[in-house]
């Protein structure tokens, strides 16, 4: 008896977690437009990734490179987008399993990004300026060594984010009904909420509640688990030594660090800039998200205006 307790428990359980997870699926809809520009486009290895441009063709060309979390999109860049586009020709992709890129059910690996970022900047700009944020950073400086770039400016960069790679969480978080319920539960609003508290936001008075529904929204597309599952277990940190990386480079590389971040903390940024010899810029009273909570700062950064380095 008490078996069979357990396993119509256990059913449930289960069939409880189905029905969340279409309810959830059904609420989120269609993901609207990130930014507010020309959406496109770009075809690569079977995916369909989306971007945004906005800005003069004839411009500089500037590629915007969101970060990686269980809710990422080109989204991330949405105070600077338009002012970056008043001086630039500014592309903003959604990495290939985020946002409203396809999100196919891949074992996501950090050399398919890096891959991704070479070949997206190969074939859509020329001597691009790469702005690009925290593991990205990590990709874009890798992808840096073979595409044609002008500059980079990264923001937090950092190539260790999990330590280890744990096999059974990526396959668990990637199982049917438990593992998308498991989703659901780290990309509730209240967890997107709590983790900019933790990490993203110095100031949580700059998240506002549009900026949350969209990434719940983003969070609970078909597939939105899979990148994911991959980043939280560990398998997307590159296995790079990324100051040595930014050393070897014979581009200008500008480090961008909010002065409150522990993810990395500052301190981790000015030992990075001296091992690479590259500039490091800190922004006050911001976190993870300086372009965010200091839009205005962020944007002279990548103009090239007079800054106080650290």
């Amino acid at each position: 008896m008490k078996l069979r307790t357990v396993v119509g428990a256990t059913l449930g359980a289960v069939g409880a977690a189905a029905a969340t997870n279409r309810v959830l699926g059904r609420r989120a809809g269609e993901l609207g437009p990130p930014l507010a520009g020309e959406a496109g486009t770009y075809r690569w290895r079977g995916f369909d990734v989306a971007y945004t441009e906005a800005g003069d063709p004839d411009d500089q060309d500037l590629v915007l490179l969101h970060g990686i979390n269980a809710a990422a999109t080109s989204n991330e860049w949405r105070a600077v987008f338009e002012g970056l586009a008043e001086d630039y020709h500014v592309v903003a992709p959604d990495l290939p399993g985020f946002g409203r890129s396809d999100r196919p059910p891949l074992t996501y690996s950090a050399s398919l990004y890096t891959t991704f970022v070479r070949d997206f900047l190969t074939d859509t700009s020329d001597d691009a300026v790469v702005v690009a944020s925290s593991l990205t950073g990590a990709y874009a400086a890798d992808a840096a060594r073979d595409a044609d770039v002008s500059r980079l400016v990264l923001v937090c960069p950092t190539a260790d984010t999990v330590p280890g790679r744990r096999v059974w969480l990526r396959s668990l978080i990637r199982a049917p009904v438990v593992g998308q319920a498991i989703h659901n539960a780290i990309t509730s609003e209240r967890s997107i909420r709590y983790f900019h508290d933790d990490h993203g936001y110095h100031d949580m008075s700059n998240l506002n509640d549009e900026t949350v529904r969209y990434e719940w929204e983003s969070a609970h597309q078909p597939g939105a688990r899979f990148a994911p599952a991959s980043f939280v277990s560990g398998h997307l940190d590159p296995d790079i030594d990324l100051a040595e990386v930014l050393g070897d480079l014979g581009v200008p590389v500008t480090l961008v660090w909010g002065t409150e971040t522990d993810m990395p903390p500052l301190s981790t940024g000015r030992e990075l800039a001296e091992a690479a010899d590259v500039e490091l810029v800190s922004i006050g009273d911001s976190a993870l998200l300086p372009h965010v909570e200091h839009p205005a700062e962020f944007l002279d950064v990548v103009r090239g205006e007079p800054v106080e380095s650290v």
